[in-house]
């Protein structure tokens, strides 16, 4: 299996961020003040129930919304300061984002959706390659040419993950990526986090189950917009075949 080797993972500082939305007369305080950090290479799990604000914390670290107040530093910067030509090349660049629902291309080929972000930052020098290279990495390689439809749950996610790592990010974000697949699928894509993880990336992984949890290094568990706890875990799930 192949290794995408990441950049250099750059710190995630939070300070007392606070998200608002209003939505006419109402209010939402999704986040309260949320203070904590990441260090580069960390696996991370974040939790909670629905309404928690888990979402929308990770929509904050990965640069797809930004704080009411508070700031938030990416390796130091603090990203309310960046334009959004700025923010967009973070996403593209420093971060991968893998979703619950795959969010592949239905008729689109297996290696045609790992080339996708690649397409969108107009690279096409050896394009097909990093692509190629991002399925073996997830051990499918040999389903390049195979469509969405005829793959399992299991494997669309792992195509989704290569195509987050085509980029060679140096931070993962995983919303929820096992909630639609079975038990032995989600054992997969939780033994492949952990994999990329030992190879230097950083994961921030959203869940609200505590076997899923279980996976990560620390776990930063959120109640109503604020962290209720943070703490770092004993011992992870054994990940072994």
């Amino acid at each position: 299996m192949t290794t995408i080797q990441p950049a250099v993972a750059p710190t995630i500082e939070l300070q007392d961020v606070v998200k608002v939305y209003r939505m006419g007369n109402i209010q939402v305080n999704a986040l309260r003040g949320v203070s904590f950090s990441v260090t580069g290479g960390e696996f991370i799990a974040i939790m909670g129930a629905s309404g928690s604000g888990k979402s929308t914390l990770m929509n904050i670290i990965g640069c797809l919304d930004l704080p009411t107040s508070g700031r938030y530093l990416l390796d130091g910067v603090d990203v309310r300061r960046l334009n959004d030509n700025q923010l967009a090349g973070i996403r593209n660049r420093k971060i991968g984002f893998v979703f619950q629902s795959f969010n592949l291309i239905p008729r689109s080929t297996a290696i045609h959706n790992v080339e996708m972000p690649l397409i969108y930052a107009g690279l096409s020098h050896q394009r097909r390659e990093r692509a190629m290279a991002a399925l073996d990495a997830v051990g499918l390689a040999d389903r390049a040419r195979h469509q969405p439809s005829e793959l399992s749950g299991g494997q669309q996610q792992r195509v989704a993950i290569a195509r987050a790592l085509v980029t060679e990010p140096a931070i993962l974000l995983a919303d929820e990526p096992t909630g639609n697949l079975d038990s032995e699928s989600s054992l997969e894509i939780l033994r492949l986090l952990v994999e990329l993880n030992d190879d230097g990336r950083t994961i921030v992984l959203i869940t609200h189950e505590n076997d899923i949890a279980a996976f990560a290094k620390r776990v930063v568990r959120l109640k109503d917009g604020l962290i209720l706890e943070d703490h770092l875990q004993e011992q992870r799930v054994e990940v072994s075949a």
